[in-house]
């Protein structure tokens, strides 16, 4: 955190064993697509082009395990075993490799397990890819297949809908915490703000109060600036041992201090407090106490805003706001790039777009490029520590990520 008057906190240099007994991991590379309407490029040409990327970021460093996020490719695209496919296609052939599918926490749920493999020392570089590719399929199909990440005997059958399911929830957090209509618009405000310098955003155009107040509905009282767009796209990482190291290069090393998956219910109405984020709280508090850091040590938190109603959600989940008190966050003095807790830097999935499985390795990637200094106009001022979470459906499945800017290069 970044309160008034106060400094973020400084970077720790870490040793290459962990005092948990495990390798320090690294993110030795990142790679990273446009997030838009990719017509003219294949599932897997755009895997490719992520892959590629980090690879190359990462100093040509060839990885020997493989783990693909994706959430949508058996339905859409009429594709699955993507992690051989893709290994395959990458000229990776014969190297460990497998799919990870969580919904919308792919990515991190993927991130995870090459973060054990990698710590472990079962692995000495892991490529995570995560990718997604819907705009090939009518809306109505692609609603049919982000159903399945909802109970099918209980809510995809009665004709719930992600955005439904979302707006079910933030009529009730405005209800029961006395919030006013707009309370959440500065979640979108601040996201469509940061993506005008991210050059993989989908609307790099900054929108006003007035603008989102005049959006049409999606589902009352969600309007069209409170969902996040579905998007084509694919984004790399490249995990690597501090003694496993094959390479030099002069930006600041960033590691993965924390990592942890959690699950709750996943029907909604199962769930005994549905605004709680039971799963999101979870993680965080595992990740974090991995990582032996406070809430009060984030710079910047990565959140998962398909539906801003989330954003709120995930703060009060990770201790940065009391109950009901996420929505008093959701003004730019607050969660900008120079705020108390900079929130989706790069735009998050509400003006980056949102790329299903992708997500969480988008995320990952933009804070690692945050702690290295490389984020442009989008830098937050010494930045450290960052706090990245995804979810799957309405909380399902949460995965979170600390990650920390250590002295030594890589």
């Amino acid at each position: 955190m970044n309160p008034s008057g106060q400094s973020r906190s400084s970077s720790n240099s870490g040793s290459a064993e962990r005092p948990n007994g495990r390798s320090q991991v690294l993110v030795a590379g990142i790679g990273m697509t446009p997030v838009g309407e990719h017509w003219d490029v294949s599932l897997r040409n755009l895997a490719l082009d992520a892959m590629n990327a980090a690879m190359e970021d990462a100093g040509g460093l060839r990885p020997d395990a493989l783990y693909v996020a994706n959430m949508l490719a058996p339905a859409l695209s009429g594709q699955s075993h993507l992690g051989a496919l893709l290994a395959d296609f990458a000229g990776l052939r014969g190297i460990e490799a497998a799919t990870v599918e969580a919904a919308g926490a792919s990515g991190g749920v993927a991130t995870r397990q090459a973060y054990l493999a990698v710590a472990s020392g079962a692995v000495e570089a892991a490529l995570v890819l995560g990718v997604e590719k819907v705009t090939d399929k009518d809306s109505g199909q692609v609603e049919a297949a982000l159903a399945t990440a909802t109970d099918a005997d209980y809510e995809a059958i009665q004709g719930v809908t992600a955005g439904a399911q979302a707006a079910l929830l933030m009529r009730r957090y405005l209800y029961e915490h006395g919030a006013p209509q707009y309370a959440l618009a500065g979640f979108s405000l601040v996201a469509h703000e940061n993506a005008v310098a991210n050059p993989n955003a989908m609307y790099r155009k900054a929108i006003s109060l007035e603008q989102y107040s005049k959006a049409p509905m999606v589902s009352d009282p969600l309007n069209t600036f409170d969902a996040a767009p579905m998007a084509d796209g694919a984004a790399a990482l490249i995990l690597t041992r501090a003694d496993a190291r094959q390479h030099s290069q002069s930006r600041p090393a960033v590691e993965i201090a924390g990592s942890a998956v959690a699950t709750a219910a996943m029907a909604a109405h199962d769930l005994t407090d549905p605004l709680g984020l039971p799963a999101g709280a979870a993680s965080v508090q595992a990740a974090l106490a991995r990582a032996a850091v406070q809430t009060e040590q984030i710079d910047l938190f990565e959140l998962h805003d398909r539906f801003s109603i989330f954003a709120a959600l995930s703060l009060e989940a990770a201790g940065f706001a009391e109950r009901g008190g996420g929505w008093l966050l959701a003004k730019q003095a607050e969660i900008s790039l120079n705020g108390r807790i900079p929130i989706c830097t790069y735009g998050g999935s509400k003006a980056r777009g949102e790329p299903g499985a992708a997500t969480g390795i988008y995320q990952l990637a933009e804070a690692a490029s945050q702690l290295q200094g490389r984020a442009g106009k989008n830098q937050v001022s010494e930045a450290s520590v960052a706090l990245v979470q995804c979810l799957g459906g309405a909380g399902a499945t949460a995965a979170t990520h600390v990650l920390r800017r250590v002295s030594n290069g890589i």
